[in-house]
């Protein structure tokens, strides 16, 4: 007999409504890394997510794949923030609104300019499991970078993300206030799964492309 090995059931929200005004206004989503676009990289990497959500403009919804490759729920959603461009909290209230039904007990949350997202997902599914299994009440888990908490890849019970949204007014508000209403663990990210693109440097550093322009 095979034992199934143990998992932690979540949705995802994956957050694409940032301006990026480093990049000139270029889609982050749209970008090419691997012959992949950021979009598809973070959906895939929420391939063991029960459902996902995309936030960001209407203009991707004819960028979502109809389903995502190796998914085996429903296909992923697509919902705005409000107002548009509030920010990374305002996008997180915005995508649990989207997945109103909170029976799963973790919500992944990924920002879309990661492209090693899965090993970064791979990373946070294990910490949840190990705490998990030692019986530590812990509200989520997040990668930390070169001393840098990467709050927008991270792992987080539904519940507590509910109870610390409840009275804030997510238009504009830090990520650091939202979290640190959290229990939260750090986890270190030593191979860089958490690297994300903000700039045009970091887009050469991790081989991001705009599609139909040449290098």
């Amino acid at each position: 007999m095979t034992t199934r090995a143990p998992e932690i059931t979540y949705d995802a929200v994956v957050l694409a409504g940032g301006r990026a005004a480093r990049l000139d206004g270029t889609s982050k989503a749209g970008l090419v890394v691997g012959g992949a676009r950021l979009l598809d990289r973070a959906l895939t990497a929420s391939t063991r997510a029960r459902r996902a959500v995309v936030v960001g403009p209407p203009e991707l919804a004819g960028a979502l794949p109809d389903p995502t490759p190796g998914h085996t729920g429903p296909a992923p959603g697509l919902t705005r923030e409000d107002p548009p461009f509030g920010g990374p909290v305002a996008g997180l209230a915005a995508g649990l609104r989207a997945l109103p039904d909170p029976s799963a007990p973790w919500v992944l949350l990924l920002a879309v300019d990661v492209p090693r997202a899965a090993g970064a997902v791979a990373l946070l599914e294990r910490a949840a499991l190990e705490r998990a299994a030692a019986r530590e009440p812990v509200d989520g888990a997040y990668l930390v970078r070169d001393g840098r908490a990467q709050w927008l890849v991270g792992l987080y019970r539904r519940a507590a993300l509910d109870a610390a949204l409840d009275g804030i007014e997510t238009d504009g508000a830090p990520m650091k206030r939202l979290v640190g209403a959290l229990r939260c663990i750090e986890v270190p990210d030593p191979a860089g799964w958490s690297d994300d693109i903000d700039t045009p440097a970091d887009a050469t550093r991790l081989g991001a492309r705009i599609p139909g322009r040449s290098r």
